[in-house]
């Protein structure tokens, strides 16, 4: 049997070792008042938690406290945002007729970028090209709108309604439903019945979302995306139906060539002769290349004050492209169509 020769030195090593562990153990022990007191003063001497100044918040990932913080940010610059309107109002008063002109906020509209192509309305060409385009005869009081509206195939709920609310806006408008039909078939049937606008809705889950809207006989044919569609009975304080009177037109900020290309389109849905008796009124409002449409009921309270009454549907329309002549997707000659990378460069330069 083999024996392992132990040295005296190492076992007294590790005898001291232990001692010394447990004469540090009882140290601990012994004072734990110390202990609490560099505790204590350890805490205090720490420097509070700050964010760095290149801090956002977009990088907290708990989704709760993000939100939280990012309400108390908002919160805060509004304070300041209002102690400063405070502190320019008292200033201004106390100046009196000295105080300076108050500056004129920044608006992604008045820092549009200058367009060529935007009309001077006592243009001589342009006037030239209105009075032989292809709503010439309308404007010159040769024909009267007559209007078919239909949808995609299998339409529901929501798009019917939205068809059946736009023919009581639009007058001389009726509603067919397609059955199937490819519409290089209906334009001719259309032309055929004096029909001078093919107004066509389409859907994407069982909800409008597209217009096709094609001049007759001649074209041109523009296709509209619809968003925010509202429809009569989801508008709160809405008036009562509209009648079967005219309604005046109103068309706002089209401005450019191709805006008024657009506007004229929109003209010749409605007669030119508006009865003033009905006091009703179909907007078109252009703001950054969106198309808003309003429809409304003039009331006269007295004889200063006048109010309007919303009558709906209300919608808005974003136009994505401007075809000659009338409907073809193949073959069809595009004078204008919207290019993202293009709008996405600049967020000042509208075509409308």
């Amino acid at each position: 049997m083999d024996i392992s020769e132990v040295h005296s030195n190492q076992g007294n090593k590790s005898k001291k070792k232990k001692n010394k562990k447990t004469v540090k153990a009882k140290a601990k022990v012994k004072n734990p008042e110390v202990k609490e007191e560099s505790s204590t003063v350890e805490m205090k001497t720490e420097p509070e938690a700050a964010f760095p100044p290149t801090f956002s918040v977009s990088e907290i990932k708990n989704k709760q406290r993000r939100h939280l913080m990012f309400m108390k940010f908002k919160q805060e610059k509004r304070k300041q945002k209002l102690l400063l309107k405070k502190k320019r109002k008292k200033e201004r008063e106390a100046l009196g007729d000295k105080a300076p002109p108050k500056e004129v906020p920044k608006t992604i509209e008045n820092q549009r970028v200058f367009d060529e192509t935007t009309v001077d309305p006592e243009d001589e060409e342009v006037a030239f090209d209105e009075g032989t385009d292809e709503f010439s005869a309308y404007f010159n009081g040769l024909t009267n709108p007559k209007v078919l509206i239909t949808t995609s195939d299998r339409p529901r709920g929501r798009t019917v309604k939205f068809c059946e609310q736009l023919a009581t806006v639009i007058p001389n408008a009726y509603v067919y439903y397609r059955r199937g039909l490819a519409l290089k078939r209906i334009i001719p049937q259309c032309v055929a019945r004096d029909f001078t606008y093919l107004m066509v809705i389409n859907q994407d889950r069982q909800l409008p979302n597209g217009l096709v809207l094609c001049h007759l006989p001649d074209g041109p044919t523009a296709h509209f995306k619809v968003s925010s569609v509202r429809l009569r009975k989801e508008i709160k304080r809405r008036g009562k139906e509209p009648t079967e009177h005219y309604p005046e037109v109103i068309l706002n900020n089209f401005t450019t060539r191709l805006g008024h290309s657009i506007g004229r389109l929109f003209a010749a849905l409605f007669p030119q002769n508006p009865q003033f008796v009905g006091r009703q009124v179909a907007t078109f409002h252009n703001q950054r290349d969106f198309i808003f449409f309003r429809f409304h009921r003039y009331i006269f309270k007295n004889e200063k004050k006048v109010g309007i009454q919303e009558l709906g549907p209300r919608f808005t329309l974003k136009l994505r492209s401007l075809q000659k002549g009338t409907f073809d997707s193949k073959y069809g000659e595009y004078e204008w169509v919207l290019k993202r990378h293009e709008m996405d460069a600049c967020r000042r330069k509208f075509q409308l």
